[in-house]
């Protein structure tokens, strides 16, 4: 039978306890839990149109920007991207860096792609890459098609070379 000495297990906690310091700490002021924090990146994906007529229609969508980080340009910026510029940005990351696992695209679609809950969940999930791939360090500060994907109105995705 085995047993176990109590005080060890209390001295085990208390070593613990002097490390981790005591568990009721000062609590965050409002002006510190609402504060602006020191780095923040917001991008969302929104307000999705659908433009042109018959075979050459297509559906574009808005991406807001909102950050303080230096990598980016502007502290707010508003841009439209399509499907095949995402497509392009993909590709392009993973070329540019072995380093970074770059997630997947929502499938393309083929049939009721105009459909507004087809284009519901493609918005969703560009957003969800574009979160990720905008909020990863190395692609912060190493991608400039990255930036000025997300930042400039003007971008051309034929000036950082084709794949």
């Amino acid at each position: 039978m085995t047993t176990t000495n109590s005080s060890a297990q209390g001295h085990s906690f208390q070593a613990f306890h002097n490390m981790v310091g005591p568990t009721s700490e000062r609590q965050q002021t409002m002006n510190e839990r609402y504060a602006v924090p020191e780095n923040f990146l917001e991008v969302e994906i929104r307000n999705p149109l659908t433009q042109g007529i018959g075979r050459k229609m297509y559906t574009d969508y808005e991406i807001l920007c909102r950050t303080n980080l230096p990598s980016f340009g502007l502290q707010q910026s508003s841009v439209r991207r399509r499907y095949s510029d995402f497509e392009w940005l993909k590709v392009h990351l993973e070329r540019e860096t072995t380093r970074v696992n770059i997630p997947s695209l929502p499938g393309k679609v083929f049939t009721n792609r105009f459909d507004d809950n087809v284009i519901e969940q493609r918005r969703e999930g560009l957003e969800r890459f574009l979160q990720i791939v905008s909020g990863h360090p190395l692609l912060q500060t190493g991608s400039k098609a990255m930036v000025a994907f997300i930042q400039d109105p003007g971008f051309n995705k034929h000036s950082y070379g084709s794949f």
